[in-house]
């Protein structure tokens, strides 16, 4: 490996390297959020518009120096999170001007996305989120089922009493939704209907305690499951390192001694 190839690596791989870029998304965010009031932004247009344009292309040499110092461009592509860099980043190029300065403006906001893709932890989780996707589809296929059960009940129940409730499926279906979510579910919508029909707290209760205590732990469980599934890979990972370093200490000695005894 070239000299000057080496010196990148050692750049990106600097503790101070990956900080700065922290401190710089944070930054960016800042500004972002200042932006949005409009009496400091269209005061001081130009000088965001400068701003922004500088951190652009901080980043964009940050991602050039990333790729310098991957072993090979097919390593660095290889992750997504290089993806979604590259991406976030090159669409700033491409948007650049002023037609497009809405479409900037949000770039600029997702560009604080790009803090989970430097910051091991955060990657870990989000990784261990993806994770979760495949084992929540019985989930979500059971969820769907117990919704449309009662959405259908619920419609034939109380379709006279609380038309603005349970009027329609997707009525239904939507009042479910704020039902489960436990937002004013009693006041809003139980009782009203309570008053009239004295059984009715029978049919809330059972679809709470089956959506709200029962669904929504499994979504939980299954989260927290991959969650220590992956800090439990991670930690592997750095033992296997930790001994692929002792391993390759201990040939280093190992040769040094068979050199010293031909030499002998």
């Amino acid at each position: 490996m070239k000299n000057w190839k080496k010196n990148i690596r050692k750049i990106v791989e600097h503790r101070y390297f990956s900080r700065i870029i922290i401190s710089l998304i944070l930054f960016n965010a800042i500004v972002v959020g200042i932006e949005t009031y409009p009496n400091i932004y269209y005061e001081n247009k130009n000088l965001f518009f400068k701003i922004d344009a500088a951190l652009l292309w901080i980043f964009t040499v940050e991602i050039v120096f990333r790729i310098i110092a991957a072993p090979s461009l097919k390593d660095f592509f290889k992750s997504g999170w290089n993806w979604f860099d590259v991406i976030i980043v090159s669409a700033g190029h491409i948007f650049m001007g002023a037609h497009f300065i809405t479409v900037l403006r949000i770039l600029r906001v997702l560009r604080v996305f790009r803090a989970i893709s430097v910051i091991p932890s955060l990657r870990r989780l989000v990784d261990a989120l993806v994770m979760t996707i495949p084992s929540l589809g019985n989930i979500l296929l059971l969820m769907s089922i117990i919704f449309y059960i009662f959405a259908v009940t619920g419609t034939m129940l109380f379709r006279e009493t609380a038309p603005e409730y349970f009027g329609s499926l997707q009525l239904s279906l939507l009042t479910l939704f704020q039902v489960v979510t436990l937002e004013s579910w009693a006041s809003e919508v139980m009782r009203p209907i309570f008053e009239q029909l004295p059984w009715a707290w029978v049919y809330f209760v059972a679809f709470v305690l089956v959506g709200t205590f029962v669904i929504f732990n499994l979504f939980i469980g299954v989260i927290v499951n991959n969650v220590d599934k992956a800090d439990a890979t991670e930690e592997e990972i750095k033992d296997t390192h930790k001994e692929v370093v002792e391993l390759r200490e201990e040939v280093r000695e190992l040769k040094a001694l068979l050199e010293k005894q031909l030499k002998e």
